[in-house]
């Protein structure tokens, strides 16, 4: 294991969006594995995901917003 690694995940916390609050804030489309991560976690496609970080930029709270607005 790496030194300072998170014991219970073995994450340095280099690279993973999810280890700091700051990043999960901001929906990031920047990489496919964070993509994927936000797709699941908001439980829509790549593109209404895309849509709605376009329409209301990449807070976190606000594409949730615009994600629930919008479906149906």
């Amino acid at each position: 294991m790496i030194s300072g690694a998170d014991p219970a995940t073995g994450s340095d916390g280099d690279d993973d969006p999810a280890d700091t609050e700051v990043d999960r804030r901001f929906v990031s489309l920047a990489h496919e594995p964070e993509i994927q991560a936000w797709m699941a976690s908001l439980e829509c496609t790549e593109q209404e995901l895309r849509e709605a970080v376009a329409a209301v930029g990449n807070s976190a709270d606000a594409v949730l917003n615009h994600l629930t607005r919008n479906k149906d």
